[in-house]
């Protein structure tokens, strides 16, 4: 069966780039998204390269956002809370139905030398409601409905994604409205050596994931490590 195509909207940042070196290496192909087409290019180079991808394997390319949104029918948001709105309405036009979103944002606010993190008030509640929210206005309205937004990712460390020799020792809580959106993601995740996806209910459930993921970023810079999150118990 045929691996769907990935967009990662903000691929040039280290999230994005972490997993699309990881998918990337799992078979999948890869749209890379930027503001700026030379910088997707060299994003999806250097991922290439990195990788370790010859010509008869699944292709990593890069475009400009709108481009790159249309192109996939899982569209990975990754960019900072601080442009996740300018972001999403620049996509959100060409963004077709069917498309699964997956929302990594997290709305942090570090202090001054990233010693002290929290997460900043969202009015929707939670970063992926704001995108919800976002992507069904507009005269993208009529769509909204066949445009599903999901949220995971959140406490998976970039640098370990980067690092693919490393095992990924981390649960991702994917959440969503639908169960079949959060199915979706059930691959990707899988395709991470060490993740587990683990189903995380409504979109609303995101709030906790979201503020979970500061306290994860502020004891990694006290212990100077990268812990991820394990739900104990599952089958």
């Amino acid at each position: 069966m045929a691996r769907e195509r990935i967009t990662i909207i903000g691929g040039t940042g280290d999230q994005g780039k972490g997993l699309a070196l990881r998918w990337a290496r799992a078979g999948f192909e890869i749209v890379i998204g930027s503001r700026a087409a030379e910088r997707a290019e060299e994003a999806a180079k250097q991922i290439r390269e990195i990788a370790g991808l010859g010509s008869s394997q699944p292709s990593v390319s890069g475009a400009l956002n709108g481009d790159a949104a249309a192109a996939s029918q899982i569209v990975v948001v990754t960019v900072p809370f601080a442009a996740q709105a300018a972001t999403l309405d620049q996509i959100r036009e060409t963004i077709t139905p069917g498309t699964v979103i997956v929302d990594v944002t997290v709305p942090l606010a570090v202090a001054v030398g990233g010693k002290i993190t929290q997460v900043l008030g969202v009015w929707d509640g939670s970063a992926a409601e704001q995108c919800a929210r976002i992507i069904s206005s507009g005269s993208a309205a009529g769509k909204a409905g066949q445009i599903d937004i999901v949220s995971a990712f959140h406490n998976v460390s970039a640098d370990l994604l980067e690092n693919l020799d490393h095992t990924v020792e981390c649960d991702v809580l994917v959440c969503g409205d639908k169960k079949a959106a959060r199915e979706r993601l059930r691959p990707l995740v899988e395709a991470i050596n060490g993740c587990r996806y683990v189903d995380g209910g409504p979109l609303s459930n995101s709030r906790t994931v979201e503020a979970v993921t500061a306290l994860l970023v502020g004891i990694n810079i006290r212990y100077k490590t990268h812990a991820g999150l394990r739900i104990t118990g599952l089958p």
